[in-house]
């Protein structure tokens, strides 16, 4: 008689200094797992602790303690969410995998919805996709044209709305695995492997407790990093003003000289020289910084650092 095994899933959960929100997530994501195991599918928790400085680590360490099926993964520092996400998938072993927040941002709710969806065999992965009820409008301006810009620049769909919180298939994980890129941008690696995803929709909810890690100049930061890792465009970009440059220049010079000759009209303008000077000097900044991002992230794969390393884990 052949023996069915139960499908397994791993929940992955980065978290920094989430002592205030682990207590309401402990409790929501243990309902869901009951759930999960009373439908017949073997559910494992592994924590990511990415270098918290609060009560965080004692926490998971109780949780692992209490619970057989809960493991956790303990930074030597904090190596930032990129890092904690990969570190989780690599440490997951079950058919599926989840990554989750661990301040309820993202609803685990909808966990048994997604695996439905993943487990049917149709898609092999499902994504959530939420709204921007509740942001600024600043910032909602800033994230629906960056998913425009990188969309463009990197030839492949970014999701707007589309973020970490998605279950996968054990192959789509495999996929994401054989990206070892030290400059990782998640968002676009996603994107990048292909495969089919089924996106659900759900209303922005605040965190459960505590403040957030993502300022908005981080934001600004990661944003551009996600550019520059998934698009070459923006060297050509400053090719082609440089171009345009030296052919408005050319136009000038001769717009100059015909300005002398026909109306004997003598050179003036010394604020729109100095103007013009700072436009280019500016200009050679800007393209000039272009190239120290590329060369920044060159050096930085070259060097072969590992993208985290672990002080504790079980």
């Amino acid at each position: 008689m052949e023996v069915k095994l139960k499908p397994t899933l791993s929940i992955v959960v980065p978290c920094r200094n989430e002592e205030e929100s682990l207590p309401h997530f402990w409790a929501e994501i243990t309902a869901i797992i009951a759930r999960l195991e009373a439908d017949g599918v073997a559910a494992e928790l592994l924590f990511i602790d990415d270098g918290s400085t609060d009560g965080t680590t004692r926490m998971i360490e109780s949780f692992a303690a209490s619970a057989h099926n809960v493991h956790f993964v303990i930074f030597s520092r904090n190596f930032g969410k990129e890092a904690a996400m990969l570190a989780g998938l690599k440490e997951a072993s079950g058919d599926f995998v989840v990554v989750v927040d661990a301040d309820l941002q993202h609803p685990p709710s909808y966990i048994p919805q997604m695996l439905e969806a993943v487990k049917s065999g149709e898609y092999d992965c499902a994504g959530m996709l939420r709204t921007r009820t509740g942001d600024s409008k600043l910032r909602t301006f800033f994230s629906r044209y960056f998913y425009r810009v990188i969309s463009a620049l990197s030839n492949m769909e970014v999701i707007d709305g589309a973020g970490d919180f998605r279950l996968m298939s054990r192959c789509y994980v495999d996929a994401i695995l054989q990206l070892n890129e030290r400059n990782r941008f998640s968002k676009g690696i996603f994107q990048w492997v292909g495969f089919k995803t089924k996106w659900y929709k759900y209303e922005n909810v605040p965190r459960v407790a505590g403040d957030t890690k993502w300022s908005f100049w981080k934001l600004f930061l990661y944003a551009l990093d996600g550019i520059t890792a998934f698009s070459s465009k923006l060297l050509a970009v400053a090719s082609v003003m440089g171009v345009l440059l030296f052919l408005l220049s050319i136009a000038s010079v001769i717009f100059v000289i015909i300005r002398k000759l026909i109306w004997d009209d003598p050179v003036q303008g010394w604020a729109s020289t100095i103007c013009i000077i700072l436009f280019c000097a500016g200009l050679q900044l800007f393209t000039t910084g272009i190239l120290g991002e590329y060369l920044a992230k060159t050096f930085n794969e070259v060097k072969q650092r590992p993208h985290y390393i672990i002080r504790k884990k079980q």
